[in-house]
């Protein structure tokens, strides 16, 4: 049997709320979005590139905003001592270039953990809240939340055009 990305629902954006409660009904809309370009399509649809030489992939998509995700939010923010998720030294872009059809049901369970892993992570700290990143620069709660909503922003404009490529499907 072919595994196929399950559909969802996004949840609702917040229109009146609180600052943390405004940035994170955003994360999670985009984290949404991601997941509804990918849903309804086979395994072996979700590893086609976009058109050579690219390997940008809805798989690799998913798979690297899980790392972006670990990345930011309990690496580098909380200080977690965790592994890389799919890169390796001599393939640090494994995310999108290491993968298989066979792992696609398992990579979206990662997707999935990691974001519960990381909203955990960051539940009890304040937005105010700072930590040094690499060259030194002091860096908040608050910029990693718009910088994950950006990035998923940009890479969800991605999804819509591979996912277009594949089945014709557009869509917000």
């Amino acid at each position: 049997m072919t595994w196929i990305a399950p559909s969802l629902t996004r949840r609702d954006l917040p229109t009146v709320a609180g600052e943390r409660q405004m940035l994170q009904g955003w994360l999670d809309y985009h984290r949404d979005t991601l997941l509804t370009k990918c849903a309804g399509l086979s395994a072996d649809q979700l590893i086609k590139a976009s058109s050579a030489p690219s390997t940008l992939t809805l798989l690799g998509l998913v798979r690297h905003m899980a790392w972006v995700e670990r990345v930011w939010f309990r690496r580098r923010f909380v200080g977690e001592q965790v592994s890389a998720l799919y890169a390796t030294k001599d393939d640090p872009d494994a995310d999108f270039n290491d993968l298989d059809p066979a792992t696609a049901e398992a990579d979206f369970a990662t997707f999935r953990a990691e974001i519960d892993a990381c909203d955990a992570a960051v539940a009890d700290h304040g937005l105010d809240e700072t930590f040094q990143a690499s060259g030194g620069r002091t860096l908040s709660l608050r910029w990693i939340y718009v910088h994950l909503i950006e990035e998923y922003a940009r890479h969800n404009g991605h999804a819509d055009l591979l996912r277009e490529q594949i089945d014709g499907v557009t869509g917000d």
